[in-house]
Parts: C-alpha cells; structure tokens; sequence
C-alpha cells in the first residue's frame, strides 16, 4: 500500500494541539534562539538580509508572553480519573489496619485523591478526583503506599511525598545469588 506523500499535510491543525504551555521552557527556548542567532551573526558576518530582519523584529517588538493556569490533573486527563492499586501483603495486613488514619491523612488533605481499601482483593485503591491539582499525586501516593507496603514506616515513607526525586527501588535476594535452606533465612535484607 504506496502513500501519496503530497497528500499529507505538513503543517499541524492549530485547533488539534495541546493548550499546555509551560511559560519557563517558552522563555528558556526563545533565549537560546536569541542567543543562537547572535551567535551565528558574530561567526557569519553576511549580507543575509534574513536574518537581520528577524533579529530586527525580535529586538524591537518587545512581545509580552502569555501565561495560563496550571491545569488540575483531572482536567489533563480529560475529564477522565486516574486509578492505582496497591496490593497488600498478608503480613502487612495488620499494621496497615493499625496505621491506616496515617497513612490517609497525607494522601487525602495534601494529593487529593481518593482512597479506599478493597477487602475482597487486599488492595488500597487510589483515585484522582477534581480537587487533586497535580498530574504526579497519583503516582507519589502509589509510591507512598508501597513504601509502606514494603516495611517502612508512615513517618519514613511521607518523605516520598515531600521530595519529587525519591525513589524506592527493592530487589529480591535470589535474583542476585542463588541462595537456599538455611543460607536464604540467614541473607541480610
């Protein structure tokens, strides 16, 4: 099946495109385009009317750049909510009964999101609702929860919220070494 090249467009719908602009990479990218274009007059010195004009234009005509508000993370999607789950294993089934009001309070007042706990399947279920303002709460209660889930406790595991480049990454012992009987119940971790 051969396409005929000239009957794609080249020129993107501006009704189609996102109305997402961050305004820090607009002014980073038209700096480095100012700055580009310098750079390429002070290596170039050319009879390129071209170019002068458009560093004329750019220079004069101080354009005021636009700024929007942030979109909610339920407006991002769409309208459409997000959902995570979190399974729970059987031996942290009661101290997740036990810490339960410490573990919704951050991921109610400060994500915004919807959170219950499913009892036929053993999972903590989150969703975004219209209040939740971030598009990554989800994803930070997620994570939350299965630090939690993993052995840490409440107070440890809020740091996950706090900070946005903190991870938590666990591997299992045999995945590293082959290990077996008394060796495997003896093994750090």
């Amino acid at each position: 099946m051969m396409v005929d090249i000239q009957q794609i467009p080249m020129e993107m719908d501006s009704n189609n495109l996102p109305n997402i602009v961050d305004p820090s990479t607009l002014t980073s990218r038209i700096i480095q385009s100012e700055s580009i274009q310098r750079e390429d007059l002070e290596n170039k010195p050319g009879d390129d009317e071209d170019d002068d004009m458009a560093m004329e234009e750019g220079n004069n005509g101080s354009i005021e750049q636009p700024t929007f508000q942030k979109l909610s993370a339920h407006a991002a999607r769409g309208g459409k909510a997000e959902y995570r789950r979190v399974r729970c294993p059987a031996h942290r089934y009661t101290p997740l009964r036990e810490n339960w009001e410490q573990l919704l309070t951050p991921l109610v007042e400060y994500l915004k999101l919807q959170v219950r706990f499913n009892t036929r399947t053993r999972s903590v279920e989150m969703k975004t609702s219209r209040h939740t303002l971030d598009t990554s709460s989800l994803q930070k209660g997620a994570d939350f929860i299965s630090a939690f889930m993993l052995g840490f406790e409440p107070q440890d595991a809020v740091a996950l919220l706090r900070l946005d480049d903190l991870f938590v990454e666990s591997f299992q012992v045999t995945d590293v070494k082959i290990l077996r009987g008394n060796h495997l119940s003896r093994a750090i971790g």
